[in-house]
């Protein structure tokens, strides 16, 4: 059995915002994903989940289908955007964005979290979820922490659609 990470829905407006820790609500494919999600997705002994509305609703509507229970962890929640939050990308500077992206690990021009620092965060939770057959349901940041974690050539260049999971080996 794998560890299982499944990326939240699509949230609503989210289109060309900065979004990380704001708490913005799963769009309306919601139920049709979990009854799909719940259906493929391969058996699973628990489901831990970010507390931010978009993965915990998707991770109460799988744990209801599953007959499991859903556990919260606030460390799988996404990057603090700082000041960046809540703004659409085309209206932050370029210069801050472009600093961020020379310094990804250690660069904090919106005054949130360094990326260190969440991937730091992830890797405490995965040592207390990460076995097999756990489902994380989280961010893309954070499963690129884990597949950074993981040793994944390319992590944080790695992309998961909306409603989309893969597995890796687990990690505690």
């Amino acid at each position: 059995m794998a560890l299982i990470l499944l990326r939240h829905t699509r949230p609503l407006g989210s289109d060309g915002t900065c979004y990380g820790i704001t708490d913005l609500p799963p769009g309306p494919d919601l139920p049709a994903a979990a009854r799909r999600l719940a259906a493929q997705l391969p058996p699973v002994e628990r489901i831990v989940t970010s507390p931010l509305a978009r993965c915990a609703r998707l991770a109460a509507a799988l744990g209801a289908a599953r007959a499991l229970p859903v556990a919260e962890d606030a460390r799988l929640r996404e990057l603090d955007f700082g000041r960046w939050e809540g703004q659409r990308w085309d209206a932050i500077p370029r210069a801050e964005v472009d600093a961020w992206a020379a310094d990804l690990l250690h660069a904090r021009p919106h005054g949130g979290e360094t990326v260190a620092e969440m991937a730091a965060r992830v890797a405490a939770a995965l040592d207390d979820h990460g076995r097999p057959g756990t489902l994380i349901v989280t961010h893309m940041g954070v499963i690129r922490a884990a597949l950074h974690r993981a040793g994944r050539a390319g992590a944080w260049e790695a992309r998961v659609d909306f409603g989309g999971w893969l597995e890796i080996a687990p990690l505690a």
